[in-house]
């Protein structure tokens, strides 16, 4: 059973991880429409009238956005290596349990995909949003939601399997 959660985990986390990469990569964040014309942004470049542009402006919100999803997909990747070894068993490591450090990463990468996410949101609808009549946000946005959902369940199936873990450990072999 214990595995069972850890193997939910890391399924989780490394879909979580996959999307936290390509929503970060993305250019479709936000459209609008400008000049009678689609236009749609990511947290690196905008395209216009079918050319893309780098984000040249450093903008606060754009640099903590990015630095947070990037921590994030990090954090999350370092929860996956501790997750793959948390099914070998080294004598060495009997009092560190890599179940509970690959759950801790999971739940650090999901508070910082909120962070982003928030940071990006407010600025968004309370600044962007003003200035653009019609946008929306768009699928690379809704990509990081949802790997903030993923990176969250990786986080409990693994604290699932830690606890399945310390229950056994007390009460001894079966």
């Amino acid at each position: 059973m214990m595995y069972s959660f850890m193997g939910g985990g890391l399924f989780c986390a490394i879909v979580g991880n996959i999307l936290l990469v390509v929503s970060t990569a993305t250019d479709y964040w936000m459209q609008y429409r400008l000049s009678g014309s689609f236009a749609h942004q990511g947290l690196w470049r905008y395209c216009m009238s079918g050319k893309c542009y780098m984000q040249t402006d450093s903008i606060a919100y754009w640099n903590a956005t990015r630095a947070f999803m990037i921590l994030s997909a990090m954090t999350c990747f370092a929860g996956i290596i501790a997750g793959i070894l948390s099914f070998a068993h080294f004598s060495a490591f009997e009092r560190f349990n890599r179940s509970f450090a690959a759950g801790i990463m999971f739940f650090v990468s999901t508070l910082f995909v909120l962070l982003a996410m928030a940071i990006y949101t407010g600025v968004t609808v309370n600044f962007l949003g003003k200035r653009f009549g019609d946008w929306r946000f768009s699928w690379s946005y809704i990509l990081g939601w949802v790997a903030l959902l993923m990176t969250f369940f990786a986080g409990i199936f693994y604290m699932c399997a830690y606890r399945m873990h310390e229950c056994r450990r007390v009460v001894g072999p079966r």
